[in-house]
């Protein structure tokens, strides 16, 4: 399932727009969930969502489009944003805000279905090296090389990363289920640990981004010999 954001106030539009997203996914056997916004500051709101792509006009009321992109990308550095517009001169400012492409009005599926390909293509690539956390009050887009370490206590789970920790419901074997195909392997009963950031092994423990952590008797071998592969070329 992807997060699709549309936001345009001109309900014309709108309606083509969604028409173009649900007929791409009919035709690559994707499913969207597509939410609409009427201008910058509602899309802000909501932005905790997690949204994978986000479709922007640059001409709406109250905030227009380039100012919701600076604000998008001052929150979240990673979600695609796509432009719609008839104003292509608006072009460098946007590429400025990180934005993938542009789509000039009147729009046509062709047109839009070469660009938004360009654009779940570049979700997926992203898609796979992040992972949503869902903390109190909203959701957090975290990549998976911020993140050192997994721990797991009383049926919560402490992510500790280069932005500080947050701490969301559930226990390591959903971790470890979730980020092992990511390279990140358990060094005792309470610790899921990312591999790019070991600095030392010693002994009984491990150091990781400047932390040093027990590794448990029962868990040092399969550490290991997981660290020596990957450290032999494996990347995240």
């Amino acid at each position: 399932m992807w997060k699709v954001a549309v936001v345009e106030d001109e309900q014309e539009s709108v309606q083509k727009l969604e028409a173009y997203i649900r007929q791409y996914g009919d035709e690559n056997g994707e499913e969207f969930q597509i939410s609409f916004f009427g201008n910058g500051e509602e899309i802000l709101a909501s932005l905790d969502a997690g949204f994978d792509v986000i479709l922007l006009d640059i001409e709406m009321p109250v905030m227009n489009g380039m100012e919701a992109a600076e604000a998008i990308r001052s929150r979240d550095e990673n979600v695609v944003l796509m432009f719609i517009t008839n104003l292509a001169q608006y072009a460098i400012r946007g590429y400025e805000v990180g934005a993938l492409d542009f789509v000039l009005k009147p729009v046509t599926y062709f047109t839009f279905r070469q660009k938004f390909k360009k654009a779940m293509t570049r979700a997926g690539q992203r898609k796979n090296q992040e992972i949503l956390l869902n903390v109190p009050g909203g959701a957090v887009r975290l990549l998976l090389r911020d993140l050192y370490y997994v721990e797991g206590q009383n049926r919560l789970l402490y992510y500790h990363t280069s932005h500080g920790d947050y701490t969301v419901k559930g226990t390591l074997k959903n971790a470890e289920e979730e980020l092992s195909r990511h390279h990140f392997v358990k060094c005792n009963h309470w610790y899921l640990v990312n591999l790019l950031h070991v600095q030392e092994i010693g002994k009984d423990t491990v150091t990781v981004a400047g932390t040093e952590l027990e590794v448990s008797r029962r868990s040092r071998g399969a550490f290991l010999d997981a660290l020596t592969k990957y450290m032999g070329g494996s990347q995240l």
